[in-house]
C-alpha cells in the first residue's frame, strides 16, 4: 500500500498551488473520485491485516477530511481572487464629476412674442398670419404707399427677379400686408395682431436685414384715437410691468394711417444706464394711427361708416429694452453662452394670470 501520509502531503501541495477552480476540480477527482488515489487506498483496506485495518482506516478517513477542508479553503480563496479581478475590470470611479447636461433655453425673442400675444389675447385680439413673399400691391400699393416713396427703392427692399409678366415680388418689409389680406377676407368688426418676420436692407447694432414685427388692427364703427390710446397705454404698462408708466403720443406721418402718432414711454438716463419708468426722457417704441380711409377703400370697406386703428412695433427693440440687451446682432448668432445668459427656462409660458416675467 502506498504511504497515506506522503500521498496526503502531495495532494495538499497540489491543492495549495491550484491557480483556478478548474485545476482544483481535477485534483478533487484524482484524489477523492471513484478512481482517485484516496478511494483506491480505501479499497485496499480489505487486503490489510484485520488488526491494522482499523488504524489505517482511521488515518485514511482523517486524510480524506483534511483534503476536503483544503479543497473548500482553496476554492474560497480562488472565488475571492475572481471577485477581486472582476471588480477591477468593471471598476467605475464614482468620484468623477458627471457629464454636464445643458438644459435648453427659450430665446428672448420667442419669449417676447409670447408675452405680446398673451397681452393682446386678453384684450380679445386674434393672431393672423400671411406669406413672407409678397406682391408689390399688398406690400405697398394697397397700403397707400406712393410709387416714389423711398421704401420702394432697392436700397431699402429685397426684390426678386421679375416673372414672365415683368412683376417683381418682394420680401415683405412689414406685416401690414396681412392686415390688407385680413380686411379683404373678413367683414368688420376685426381685431387681430400680426406677429412675424420682416425684411429690410439694413444691418448694424440696432438693425437687422431680417427682424420681427407685431402689428395690430382694429376695424369697426365709432372708433377714434381715444380707443387707440387706451389700447396701447394698457399694453405698454402690462408689457413692461409698470402700472404708472408714462406714455405719450407724438404726431407723425405714415402713408397707411391718418392721423398718425409715434408712441413714446418715459425713461431716465443716468450715465450709461437706461431705466424704463419715471424720468425726464422719452423713448420711442412703436408707431400707430387711425387707418387711412384710402386703405379701407382698397380693401372694399366703406370708410364713411367704418373706422379703424392700427399699430406696429419691432419685437427685437422692445425685447432689448425690457431685458437689457445692448446689441441686436447676437439675437441671430446662435451663441449658446448668450442664450444661457438671456434665455428663459422652458415651460415658463407667459400669461396675464401667471405673470409675464
Amino acid at each position: 500500500m502506498q504511504d497515506p501520509v506522503k500521498l496526503k502531503n502531495d495532494i495538499l501541495n497540489q491543492i495549495s498551488e491550484a491557480s483556478s477552480k478548474e485545476v482544483l476540480e481535477k485534483i478533487r477527482i484524482s484524489s477523492l473520485g471513484k478512481k482517485g488515489s484516496i478511494s483506491l487506498l480505501m479499497k485496499e483496506l480489505g487486503q490489510i491485516d484485520p488488526q491494522e485495518r482499523k488504524n489505517v482506516g482511521q488515518v485514511l478517513n482523517q486524510i480524506q477530511k483534511e483534503i476536503v477542508l483544503a479543497l473548500d479553503k482553496q476554492k474560497t480563496i480562488l472565488d475571492s481572487l475572481d471577485l477581486e479581478r472582476k471588480l477591477k475590470e468593471e471598476w467605475v470611479d464614482i468620484s468623477l464629476s458627471p457629464r454636464p447636461e445643458n438644459s435648453g433655453r427659450i430665446h428672448p425673442l420667442s419669449r417676447t412674442m409670447d408675452e405680446v400675444i398673451a397681452i393682446f389675447s386678453e384684450m380679445g385680439f386674434k393672431v393672423a398670419e400671411g406669406p413672407d413673399i409678397e406682391t408689390d400691391y399688398y406690400n405697398f400699393t394697397a397700403l397707400n404707399i406712393p410709387k416714389e416713396h423711398p421704401a420702394r427703392q432697392e436700397h431699402d427692399t429685397f426684390y426678386f427677379s421679375p416673372d414672365q409678366e415683368g412683376n417683381r415680388k418682394v420680401l415683405r418689409t412689414h406685416t401690414s400686408p396681412v392686415q390688407v389680406r385680413t380686411m379683404e377676407k373678413i367683414k368688420p368688426p376685426i381685431r387681430v395682431i400680426v406677429p412675424g418676420r420682416t425684411y429690410r436692407s439694413d444691418h448694424d447694432a440696432t438693425h437687422s436685414p431680417m427682424f420681427h414685427q407685431c402689428e395690430g388692427l382694429v376695424i369697426g364703427q365709432g372708433l377714434n384715437m381715444s380707443h387707440l390710446k387706451g389700447c396701447l397705454i394698457d399694453f405698454c404698462r402690462a408689457f413692461f410691468g409698470i402700472d404708472n408708466l408714462p406714455v405719450r403720443f407724438r404726431p407723425s406721418y405714415f402713408p397707411f394711417t391718418e392721423p398718425s402718432a409715434e408712441v413714446d414711454i418715459g425713461c431716465s438716463r443716468d450715465g450709461n444706464e437706461l431705466k424704463i419708468g419715471e424720468g425726464g426722457d422719452w423713448l420711442e417704441i412703436l408707431g400707430s394711427g387711425m387707418v387711412n380711409p384710402r386703405v379701407l377703400e382698397n380693401c372694399g370697406i366703406d370708410s364713411t361708416k367704418t373706422q379703424g386703428f392700427a399699430f406696429g412695433m419691432g419685437l427685437e427693440r422692445i425685447a432689448m429694452l425690457k431685458y437689457g440687451i445692448p446689441d441686436l446682432r447676437p439675437f441671430f448668432d446662435s451663441d449658446i453662452r448668450w442664450m444661457k445668459h438671456y434665455g428663459f427656462l422652458p415651460f415658463d409660458v407667459p400669461s396675464i394670470h401667471n405673470g409675464l416675467a
